[in-house]
C-alpha cells in the first residue's frame, strides 16, 4: 500500500495545504450564499408553528448528536495534519492491520489504494467529510436532515472502521479494550444508527435499557479477554522484557507529546512493569463490575440510580485509561481520533439519559414541516430556521469532500504528485535535442531526425538490469496506455545503457521479458560502444561498469522531445520503491509531459 514517499516531503505538504485552502474557500462561499439567501428572504416567511417551538429533542439523542458531532469535527481537524497525505498508509493504516490475518491485510490494502494513488485528494476529502458530518450533526437537531446526518455518520464510520482501523483489531491477537478494541470508530457507527432512528425511539426507557445492556455485555466480554491467560496481560515483564501491556504503554510514552504527559505515561509503564499482575487484576475486576452494573441496571425496573453510579465509575475508569494507557489517543505520529474511551463514555451516558424519565413530557413525534406560504412571493428557504440552513451548509461541506474522493476512486491512474515527491520537480527546458543514429531491436537504423513530427519519450535502460530498468520500462509502457489514441503521435525510445551487454539479441530479450514487443511505437536502440558513449555524453548520462560482476550504474533520466526536435523536459525516472502507485504515478507524469510537448510550437 505504501507509496514510498516521505510524508514530510515539501511537495506533498504544499499541495495538501493548497488543496485545503481552495476547498475552504468553497466552503466559505457556500455558507455565505446560504446565509445571504436566508437573510434576504426570511422576512417573507410566515411565523414558526407553535408545535415546532414546543418540540424538544430527547436527551439521549442530544448527547449522541452533539457529542459525536464534536468528535467528528475534532477528527477532521486531526486529518488536516501536514504529513497526513503521505504518512497515513505507512504510519496508521498498515500498523493497524499488521497483526491481523492475511485476508484483513489484503482487504485493507485494497481499500487503501485510493489513498496511495491519490494522496492529496483523499486526505483533503477526508478532512471535509468529517468536518461536514460533525457540523451536520451539531446543527441538524430534528427531521429527516438530522436522521440522515446520523446515517452519514454511521456509514462513514463503518468505512473508517474497516479500512482505517482494520476492524478495530478484532481479528488480531491480544485484543484489549484498554487500547481501543474493538475500535473507537465502531462507537461512531452505533451512535449514528441511534440518531437515525425516529426521535420517539429514544424517549422510552426501553431504549436506555437496551443501550446499557449491550454496553454491559460488551464490557463483561472485554473483562474475559483481559483475563484470558493466552493474551499475556498478567505479566508486567517476561524474562526481563516488557510484557504486552507494559510494552503498549511504553510505546505510547515514547511518542512525541508534552513532557509532563510523557513522564506520567512513562511512570505508569514502569509501575505496570513492576506490578503487572496487580494492574491487570484491577482492570479485569473493574471491567467486570462495570459490565455487571450496566446489565443489572438495565434488567431491574428501577435501575436508574444504579445506572448513574455505574456510569460515574465508568467515567472515572475510562478517563484514567484514556490518559494513562491510550495517551489521549492523538499524540505522537499521525493521530486521527481520540481513541475509544470518549466515544464509549458518550454511549453509556446516552443510555443513562434514556433510562431516566425526562423532567417534563416530550412529544412522541416531531412536528410536521410548516406548510408552504400561499403567496408565490414567499420563498421556501425563508421559512427554514437558521439551524436548518446551517445543516444544509454542512451537507454541502460533506459533498465538497465526497466529490473529489468519488472522482479519485474511479481513476485507475495515480496522481503524478507521487512521482514528483519521489523524483523531485523537473524544470522545463527548450533546447535542441542532440541527434543520433543507432540500431533498433529489429536491426534497422533509426535516427532522431527520422522521428521528427512525433513526440519522443527517451530513456536509457540496461538490458540485463534486474532492479530499476524493468520498472522504468513498465512505467513507459503504462504511459503509452495512458496516452491512449494520442500514442500514435508518440514514440517511446530506450537507448542501451551498458558498455558490455549491448547486443541486439539482448534488447530483444528485454522487450520480450517486459512485454514491450507488442507495443508498436516502442524502440530499443543500441550501437557500437563509441556510438553509445557519444549519445550518453550528449545527454549527460553517466554510465559506469562496476567491478566484481555488479550491475552497471547509470543515471535514471528520461527526456521529453517535442515533435520539432527540442528537449522540453528532463525527468528523473528513478522509480524509488517501485510500488504499484509510484509506477502508475510515473506513467501519468511521463504522459502529461509528453502531451504538453505535443502542444509546444517551438
Amino acid at each position: 500500500m505504501n507509496s514510498g514517499v516521505n510524508p514530510a516531503d515539501p511537495i506533498f505538504v504544499s499541495a495538501f495545504r493548497s488543496a485545503l485552502l481552495a476547498q475552504f474557500g468553497i466552503v466559505c462561499l457556500i455558507f455565505l450564499i446560504l446565509l445571504a439567501a436566508w437573510t434576504l428572504l426570511r422576512g417573507r416567511a410566515g411565523p414558526t408553528s407553535p408545535d415546532a417551538q414546543a418540540w424538544r429533542e430527547p436527551r439521549a439523542r442530544r448527547v449522541l448528536r452533539i457529542g459525536f458531532g464534536v468528535l467528528w469535527l475534532f477528527d477532521g481537524i486531526l486529518q488536516a495534519q501536514p504529513q497526513m497525505p503521505g504518512g497515513l498508509p505507512s504510519q496508521v493504516i498498515q500498523p493497524a492491520a499488521g497483526t491481523s490475518p492475511a485476508w484483513v491485510q489484503h482487504l485493507v490494502n485494497w481499500g487503501g489504494t485510493i489513498w496511495t494513488y491519490h494522496p492529496i485528494q483523499a486526505a483533503s476529502a477526508t478532512v471535509w467529510i468529517q468536518v461536514g458530518i460533525g457540523l451536520w450533526l451539531i446543527f441538524g437537531a430534528r427531521g429527516w436532515s438530522s436522521r440522515l446526518a446520523g446515517l452519514a455518520s454511521a456509514g462513514w464510520g463503518l468505512i473508517v472502521w474497516v479500512f482505517g482501523e482494520a476492524f478495530g483489531g478484532i481479528f488480531a491477537p491480544g485484543l484489549t479494550v484498554l487500547f481501543g478494541a474493538p475500535g473507537g470508530v465502531l462507537f461512531y457507527v452505533i451512535a449514528g444508527l441511534l440518531i437515525f432512528l425516529p426521535s420517539r425511539s429514544l424517549l422510552s426507557p426501553m431504549a436506555g435499557r437496551l443501550v446499557l445492556a449491550l454496553t454491559g455485555s460488551f464490557l463483561a466480554g472485554m473483562a474475559v479477554l483481559q483475563a484470558w491467560p493466552g493474551n499475556g496481560f498478567w505479566s508486567g515483564a517476561v524474562s526481563g522484557k516488557p510484557g504486552p501491556l507494559t510494552s503498549m504503554i511504553q510505546s505510547m510514552a515514547a511518542t512525541p507529546q508534552p513532557r509532563p504527559l510523557a513522564s506520567l505515561v512513562s511512570a505508569f509503564g514502569s509501575f505496570t512493569a513492576a506490578h503487572g499482575w496487580g494492574v491487570n487484576l484491577f482492570a479485569v475486576i473493574a471491567l467486570a463490575l462495570l459490565g455487571a452494573g450496566f446489565c443489572v441496571s438495565a434488567a431491574v425496573p428501577d435501575g436508574a440510580r444504579l445506572a448513574k453510579i455505574t456510569a460515574l465509575a465508568g467515567l472515572v475508569l475510562c478517563l484514567a485509561d484514556w490518559v494513562l494507557i491510550e495517551d489521549f489517543g492523538f499524540f505522537g505520529g499521525l493521530g486521527t481520533d481520540p481513541n475509544s474511551m470518549i466515544p464509549l463514555i458518550l454511549v453509556f451516558t446516552a443510555g443513562c439519559a434514556a433510562l431516566t424519565p425526562a423532567a417534563a413530557p416530550e412529544p412522541l413525534t416531531e412536528p410536521a414541516v410548516p406548510a408552504m406560504p400561499a403567496s408565490a412571493s414567499r420563498s421556501w428557504i425563508a421559512a427554514l430556521s437558521g439551524r436548518t440552513v446551517a445543516a444544509a451548509g454542512a451537507l454541502c461541506v460533506v459533498l465538497v469532500g465526497v466529490a473529489p474522493m468519488a472522482a479519485a476512486s474511479v481513476s485507475p491512474d495515480a496522481d503524478p504528485i507521487v512521482a514528483q515527491a519521489i523524483a523531485g520537480q523537473s524544470a522545463p527546458i527548450n533546447v535542441p535535442a542532440p541527434g543520433f543514429t543507432l540500431t533498433s531491436q529489429d536491426g534497422h537504423p533509426v535516427s532522431l531526425a527520422s522521428l521528427r513530427g512525433k513526440a519522443v519519450l527517451l530513456a536509457f535502460l540496461d538490458p540485463v538490469c534486474t532492479s530499476d530498468c524493468p520498472i522504468i520500462a513498465a512505467e513507459m509502457r503504462a504511459a503509452d496506455a495512458v496516452l491512449g489514441a494520442r500514442a500514435r503521435n508518440v514514440t517511446l525510445v530506450a537507448i542501451v545503457a551498458n558498455p558490455t551487454y549491448r547486443s541486439i539479441a539482448l534488447t530483444r530479450a528485454f522487450d520480450q521479458q517486459e512485454g514491450l514487443g507488442q507495443v508498436p511505437n516502442w524502440l530499443y536502440l543500441t550501437g557500437s560502444l563509441s556510438q553509445l558513449r557519444k549519445v550518453w555524453n550528449a545527454y549527460g548520462v553517466q554510465v559506469e561498469d562496476l567491478p566484481a560482476g555488479a550491475m552497471v550504474a547509470h543515471a535514471d533520466l528520461a527526456f521529453v522531445i517535442s515533435p520539432s526536435g527540442r528537449i522540453r523536459e528532463e525527468l528523473s525516472d528513478d522509480p524509488g520503491p517501485g510500488t504499484a502507485s509510484s509506477q502508475s504515478s510515473f506513467a501519468v507524469l511521463m504522459a502529461d509531459a509528453v502531451t504538453q510537448s505535443m502542444g509546444a510550437t517551438q
